[in-house]
């Protein structure tokens, strides 16, 4: 699978490959340069690599080469983690550089966007479907996302699953962005995916569900990314329920904790703890 592209792109192996549910990797040197092959048959996947070569490097790792089937991406060299900093009391800080980044992401660029960029409403489809099987808290969600995708505010290109394993470090480069979706939507969507995270990666060591915690995120992605409170809460109520749905679908006990930020989401909206706008 690797070959092909060692040969090609002049690379050296420098590392064991890495399996994920949709790709191979493999941290490889192009020179001096350190960096990571992915290969993959994922559309998903594709589409991503060409929103990251858009991006240019400005908030998202620099592609170094790129073909239909992998990409070459300068490697994250930097030791920090954004969820190890989130399990040991400094979420704060891991919130404002998500906050950052999405900023970095979210700035106007004086090209033309992509083209084909995936509508936020095609991301949804799966939300009626399971508030139809589940009822609940779900069938709120996805009201929740009906009037918030009928009525568009602020729209730009999104990282679409931006959270904390998802932001990298860098080293000198600083903090950056990988595994983007080809989506275009609603800025405020992007900060959703923060408040069911790092949890999801590792349940055993939740942050997202202890007490109010999500309450003092709520505060700073309000602030740090100058988006409207009542607005925030109703993406993130919306997006947690698709993802229970897409987890109750697999049969993944992990939708607890989409569904749990569902609730807190909804708790905190029924408080009005803003006007409505």
């Amino acid at each position: 699978m690797f070959e092909r592209y060692l040969h090609q792109w002049t690379l050296v192996s420098d590392g064991d490959p890495i399996a994920t549910t949709h790709a191979q990797l493999l941290p490889v040197r192009r020179g001096a340069t350190p960096a990571m092959l992915k290969v993959t048959s994922a559309d998903d996947e594709r589409l991503g690599g060409r929103l990251m070569e858009w991006w240019e490097g400005e908030g998202a790792a620099r592609v170094l080469a790129r073909d239909h089937d992998a990409i070459l991406l300068e490697r994250a060299i930097g030791r920090a983690s954004l969820s190890e900093m989130a399990r040991s009391g400094r979420d704060d800080e891991a919130t404002a550089i998500l906050c950052d980044t999405a900023a970095r992401l979210h700035a106007p660029r004086p090209k033309p966007r992509p083209a084909g960029l995936i509508p936020l409403a095609r991301m949804f489809a799966d939300l009626e479907p399971a508030a139809a099987a589940h009822g609940g808290i779900l069938s709120r969600s996805l009201q929740t996302a009906e009037a918030l995708l009928g009525d568009p505010r602020d729209e730009t290109v999104l990282h679409g699953d931006l959270h904390h394993d998802n932001v990298l470090d860098f080293g000198a480069r600083g903090w950056l962005a990988i595994d983007p979706k080809f989506v275009v939507g609603e800025r405020t969507f992007d900060f959703a995916n923060i408040f069911t995270n790092p949890d999801l990666a590792d349940p055993a060591h939740p942050v997202a569900t202890l007490p109010g915690r999500f309450e003092a995120r709520l505060d700073q992605v309000g602030r740090h990314a100058k988006v409207e409170r009542q607005r925030l809460l109703r993406w993130i109520l919306a997006w947690a329920g698709l993802s229970a749905a897409w987890f109750l679908g697999d049969g993944d006990p992990l939708a607890k904790i989409d569904l749990t930020v569902a609730e807190l989401a909804a708790a905190e909206l029924d408080r009005g703890t803003a006007p409505l706008k």
